[in-house]
C-alpha cells in the first residue's frame, strides 16, 4: 500500500518539473448538461499525459548509479519514462507493441529511448521485460503496479483537491480514466483525504471494464481476450494488484462507454475546451456525457488523462458526425 504522505512527497519532488495542469469548466456546456462539469487537463502535462508524474517519481527514487532504465508500454508510459530518463541523463529501453500508434513510438524514440517491439497477441511483455532487465542490468519501471508510480499519479488528485479549495468547489463526484489503475488508485486516495464524501468512479471502454467489475466482485476480474477498442492506452487485461487493493477502498463503482461515445467526447473536448484528447483519455468525459448519466451532486470532475492521438485519426474523428 501507499500513504498520503508518499503522494505529498512525490508532489514536492516534482513541483518544479511537472506542470500543475488546469481544472476547467464551460458555462455553455454546463447549461446543456444541467450540472457543473470540471475537466482536469492532464493532456497539457509533459509528454501529453499524467504518466509523466509516475515515471518521474519512480525514476527520481532510484540510486544515482547511472544504471539503464527499462519500461513496457503502449505509448504514454513509454514517453514519460523516456523523457524522464533523458532529464536524468540515463539510458532507456522501452518495450512497445508493434501496433502502438506510430506517433507514440516516434515520440518515445525522440527522447533517445531504444524501442523493443513485440506482438501484443502472442508475446508476454512482462516476460520480455524480465529478460531484458537481466540482460541490461536495468531498473524496470512498471506502468501502474508500483507504489512509486502510483504515488506520482496520485499528485493529480492532490492538485484537484487544491484547486477545489482555491475555487470554493466541493467536488461531489470524480470520474477517472482507468486502465491498469495507477491513476485512479493514487488520485482517489489523495482526493478522499481532503474530500472524503466525494463519490469516485472509474471509466473504461466497453468490454474492458475490468476495474468496475473487480470493484463489484471485490476481487480482480480479467477481460476476455480478443476484444478491441480505439482506447489503446487503457486496454489492459486486468487491474494491477496494488492499484486494485487501493482502489477498492475509495472507488464506489465504474462506467463503461462505447468507442462512439469516446469519439463524441473527443469532439466535445475540442469544441468547448479547445483541447486535443486521445481516445483513452476521453472515457471519463464520455461517461459524464451519456444521456443516462445521473450526476452525484452538483460538481462533477473528470480526468482528461492523455492527448497523444495521431493527427490523422483525430482529424477523422472531428469530422465524423456524432452518433
Amino acid at each position: 500500500m501507499i500513504s498520503i504522505n508518499q503522494i505529498k512527497a512525490a508532489y514536492t519532488a516534482m513541483q518544479n518539473v511537472a506542470i500543475r495542469t488546469p481544472l476547467l469548466t464551460s458555462d455553455s456546456l454546463n447549461q446543456s448538461l444541467g450540472f457543473r462539469l470540471w475537466v482536469k487537463c492532464e493532456v497539457l502535462q509533459r509528454t501529453g499525459s499524467f504518466k509523466f508524474r509516475g515515471a518521474y517519481n519512480a525514476i527520481s527514487s532510484l540510486p544515482d548509479d547511472g544504471a539503464h532504465i527499462l519500461a513496457y508500454s503502449s505509448g504514454n508510459h513509454a514517453q514519460a519514462v523516456a523523457h524522464t530518463s533523458k532529464l536524468k541523463g540515463r539510458a532507456c529501453t522501452v518495450i512497445m507493441p508493434k501496433d502502438a500508434p506510430l506517433t507514440k513510438r516516434q515520440a518515445t524514440a525522440s527522447f533517445g529511448a531504444n524501442i523493443h517491439l513485440y506482438n501484443r497477441e502472442n508475446d508476454n511483455r512482462e516476460e520480455i521485460g524480465n529478460t531484458l532487465k537481466t540482460e541490461l542490468n536495468a531498473y524496470l519501471i512498471p506502468p501502474f503496479d508500483d507504489a512509486r508510480v502510483i504515488a506520482g499519479q496520485g499528485t493529480v488528485g492532490l492538485e484537484i483537491a487544491q484547486q477545489c479549495i482555491e475555487n470554493n468547489i466541493i467536488p461531489s463526484q470524480l470520474i477517472v480514466c482507468c486502465g491498469g489503475g495507477g491513476l485512479i488508485a493514487g488520485a482517489s486516495m489523495a482526493l478522499a483525504h481532503t474530500f472524503p464524501d466525494c463519490s469516485i468512479h472509474s471509466a473504461e471502454p466497453d468490454l474492458f471494464d475490468d476495474m468496475a467489475r473487480s470493484i463489484t466482485a471485490k476481487k480482480i476480474m480479467v477481460n476476455a481476450p480478443g476484444n478491441y477498442s480505439i482506447c489503446d492506452a487503457i486496454v489492459t487485461p486486468s487491474p494491477g494488484k496494488l492499484p486494485f487493493q487501493i482502489a477498492k477502498e475509495f472507488v464506489r463503482g465504474g462506467f463503461s462507454v462505447s468507442d462512439d461515445a469516446v469519439c463524441d467526447a473527443m469532439r466535445v473536448a475540442y469544441r468547448y475546451f479547445k483541447l486535443v484528447v486521445e481516445p483513452g483519455g476521453a472515457v471519463a468525459l464520455a461517461s459524464a456525457l451519456q444521456s443516462d448519466f445521473t450526476p452525484v451532486g452538483d460538481d462533477v470532475i473528470v480526468t482528461l488523462s492523455g492527448g497523444n492521438v495521431d493527427e490523422r485519426v483525430f482529424a477523422r474523428i472531428l469530422q465524423a458526425p456524432s452518433k
